[in-house]
């Protein structure tokens, strides 16, 4: 069939004066963005009206339906026409000489056209079996024709999506998370699909398709904004290149952002991923939603039949103070008052990270409209549940996101704007400065129980590149921006110091490794001198490795990391000296020497609970400032008081911060000693219990009637925790040369209730005495040292200390 016939007939008035229109509307500087699209769509509508018109007989019966992105009225410079001719079958000899006299003009143009002619139930029927097209139908708008077939068309095929809506929209986020997997996503790529990429121009179609359901619908604020934003950057793309491409290039992003009127193509970036996070984001939460809905769908008349026709309640289970897990989801418990709890954020954060799972949208939507901004420096309390949150592994990513989606972040840290959504012009690179930062935390979480201080790892993770933000060296800038960081979160001068190092030398052992000879002394001593002690050195290690391991592929190989550990082992021979003795302890308070009297006169516990206000931050203590309430137990000197203290305070769910341990003489004409106990716990939520309560319950632990080991048994049982996290595995090791009198066995560990009654119990078990302790914890890591002695109060034989250390270490991973 030829189409010379049609091309006369509609020269002049049809197709070259479409395209002289179409060619002064986007050449025109007066018009751009939405009013564009729209003036487009409009000027083909006309014009195919105009064709439709010239080439139909009798209108009824048949009609020209715009569908897809043209049905929405989306129409880019290069972007197809998605074009539907329906009719009802009564002149199909008619329908076929419309469509040539309708299609053949718009090829001559050289306009790209994704045609069909179907009847209403043919239209159907392959929307049925075709999820694209039933998406596209469910945009179809009216050109040209009987309008009652277009309007009964529509209808039925949005009648068709609500009702099959529980069978097609998994079938829609299987589609959107295969197309995530192939293209990546929008907001991380340096030359992204806007239209294929996670978070690009396909998902906000699909969230869109999701509300046409009515089954659930998407957070709505800033999303139109986005979807708006990502159609400007493909109109301007496509008229730069004069091609219909969604492909995002890099020699063509200087010409995007001069036609958009921005300052460069890192401003243009940035904007795209902006807006890819808000879809992103959107597209997490509402895919959520369908998941919840069609669950409860489920199991409702299996619920409505054991209940009697009642409501079901959902339930709720207590996670931290103000916090609760409903339905899969994180939310505020009903007493939570996020204007009166400042670190509600944070402990919200970290509990639904440890947990893994999602924090819910309204409370995070709540506590950023309500909460008060934390005081400066934060409280301990905040410090903690941030490092806890930045070392609960990959849980993290999702739960930072939710935050930040709704200003949280920046509210908590203001200098996180200049990193956000910051893009990388690095092949080695795969993410932007942001996700970088906290893609380093969730490697640096895997390395926790390589250092002695898990806190600074995590934190040093968090800013190391926080400094690219700014002009210059990001080394040298992000050491000033980490002291006033770290000084605004709460840590003491000393912690200051240590993080301001690990930033201004993050990459310090990476280079020195790869680029100098580690044979000449100077090398190393320059190392040694940048790093300063064996625990600096100790955290720069493993922060070097999780940085290089969170950049890329091409980042990190057993090369580096062997170059690397042969320069950290050469600087700290450098840095090492004397071996260290246990550490030395105050002198007992007027308080304990009371507590320790009263204990050795009765013969039996005595406890004194009270608060105690923080240190200020500033004060030089070498570590942070422990929580809670402060916890004094004196005890006469007896095996298992370490245990049957710990366990009693697990089964009460106080959470231990810091302990300490010791043995105290008493006075002169006293024979005898106590030991001293100096704890400092927390409730995991709800009030503390009273003293005396605690007293009895140790009591009875010490004298054996009470079991704690299988209370807590029968406790876990019953409220089995929800472990989201996978954690490092425990460490347990034998500090060598740490005491010339006693053999100190340190331990790492994710932090859980009862830890310390299980390490306890197992020294017993061993046949050691504990002659001090040293717990803390910090975050959700747990670090412990124990002096040990056997039982002539002689340090362990090396073999023995090395078999006791092995077996706690197998109890702890058992």
């Amino acid at each position: 069939m030829t189409n010379t016939g049609i091309r006369t007939e509609e020269e002049g008035s049809g197709p070259s004066g479409y395209a002289a229109a179409r060619l002064r509307l986007l050449t025109e500087g007066a018009r751009s963005g939405p009013p564009r699209r729209a003036a487009l769509a409009e000027l083909t509508d006309e014009w195919l009206a105009g064709l439709f018109a010239a080439g139909a007989k009798d209108q009824r019966g048949v009609s020209l339906v715009a569908v897809g992105g043209y049905g929405r009225g989306e129409l880019s410079p290069r972007s197809d026409l998605d074009l539907l001719l329906l009719h009802d079958g009564s002149d199909t000899d008619a329908v076929a000489a419309l469509a040539d006299r309708l299609w053949y003009p718009v090829w001559d143009l050289g306009l790209a056209l994704d045609h069909s002619v179907r009847t209403p139930a043919e239209a159907r029927r392959t929307a049925g079996e075709d999820l694209k097209v039933q998406l596209g139908l469910l945009d179809a708008r009216h050109i040209a024709g009987d309008l009652g077939l277009t309007a009964s068309l529509r209808t039925t095929v949005l009648a068709d999506w609500r009702n099959q809506a529980p069978k097609r929209l998994p079938e829609l986020q299987e589609l959107c998370a295969e197309r995530a997997e192939r293209q990546g996503e929008l907001q991380y790529l340096l030359e992204p699909d806007l239209k294929e990429a996670r978070g690009g121009l396909r998902d906000a179609t699909a969230l869109r398709a999701v509300a046409a359901s009515w089954l659930a619908d998407a957070p709505r604020e800033g999303l139109a904004e986005a979807r708006r934003r990502l159609l400007d950057v493909r109109d301007a793309l496509h008229l730069a290149t004069g091609r219909a491409t969604d492909r995002l290039s890099l020699q063509e992003q200087d010409q995007v952002a001069a036609e958009l009127g921005l300052l460069d193509a890192d401003t243009l970036l940035r904007q795209v991923y902006e807006a890819a996070r808000v879809i992103s984001y959107a597209s997490d939460v509402t895919w959520r939603e369908v998941g919840r809905v069609l669950r409860s769908r489920a199991v409702r008349p299996r619920l409505r039949a054991m209940l009697g026709g009642g409501k079901p309640v959902p339930e709720r289970s207590p996670l931290a103070e103000g916090v609760v897990e409903q339905d899969g989801e994180v939310v505020l418990a009903r007493a939570a008052r996020p204007d009166r709890d400042p670190v509600l954020p944070l402990r919200a954060a970290a509990a639904a990270a440890q947990a893994g799972l999602p924090l819910s949208l309204h409370a995070v939507r709540r506590m950023a409209a309500g909460v008060r901004p934390l005081p400066a420096p934060w409280p301990a309390e905040a410090r903690e549940q941030l490092v806890t949150l930045l070392g609960s592994g990959r849980p993290t990513v999702e739960v930072w996101e939710a935050l930040e989606a709704e200003g949280l972040i920046s509210s908590l840290l203001p200098d996180w704007e200049r990193v956000r959504c910051r893009p990388q012009r690095n092949a080695v690179h795969v993410w932007t400065v942001d996700r970088h930062l906290i893609e380093t935390a969730v490697r640096a979480s895997e390395f926790t129980r390589r250092v002695s201080r898990p806190d600074l790892l995590l934190v040093g993770a968090l800013l190391h590149d926080i400094g690219k933000g700014w002009p210059g060296d990001h080394s040298v800038a992000g050491e000033i921006i980490t002291r006033d960081v770290a000084a605004r979160i709460g840590f003491d001068r000393a912690d200051v110091a240590v993080l301001a190092t690990l930033v201004r030398h993050h990459l310090l052992l990476i280079e020195t490794a790869t680029r100098r000879d580690l044979e000449d002394p100077a090398t190393v001593r320059a190392v040694a001198d940048a790093v300063g002690s064996q625990s600096t050195l100790e955290l720069l290690h493993a922060l070097t490795e999780a940085d290089a391991l969170a950049t890329g592929p091409a980042a990190w190989s057993s090369w580096r990391g062997s170059l690397v550990a042969d320069l950290v082992k050469r600087v700290a021979a450098v840095l090492a000296g004397d071996a260290a003795e246990e550490p030395e302890t105050a002198a007992p308070t007027a308080e304990q020497e009371r507590l320790a009297l009263e204990a050795f006169r009765t013969a039996g516990p005595v406890l004194a609970l009270r608060a105690q206000a923080e240190p200020p931050a500033e004060e030089p203590t070498g570590a942070p400032e422990p929580l809670g309430v402060e916890l004094l137990i004196a005890v006469p000197d007896q095996r298992g008081v370490l245990p049957a203290a710990a366990g009693v305070l697990a089964m009460h769910r106080l959470t231990v911060r810091t302990a300490e341990l010791r043995a105290l003489d008493l006075p002169d004409g006293v024979d005898g000693s106590v030991l001293l106990l100096n704890w400092r716990v927390a409730a995991e939520y709800g009030s503390l219990p009273q003293a005396a309560r605690l007293r009895a319950d140790l009591v009875r632990a010490l004298d054996g009637s009470l079991d704690v080991a299988g209370r807590l048994a029968e406790r876990d049982a019953a409220y089995p925790r929800r472990r989201g996290v996978v954690a490092p595995p425990p460490r347990v090791t034998v500090a060598p040369a740490a005491s010339h009198s006693a053999t100190v066995i340190e331990v790492r560990a994710q932090d859980a209730p009862g830890l310390l009654f299980r390490i306890g119990r197992a020294l017993e078990d061993a046949g050691v005495r504990v002659r001090s302790a040293h717990a803390s914890t910090l975050g959700a890591n747990a670090v412990d040292a124990f002096y040990v002695t056997g039982p002539d109060g002689a340090p362990l034989p090396g073999e023995e200390a090395a078999s006791v250390a092995r077996k706690l270490e197998e109890m702890l991973r058992g």
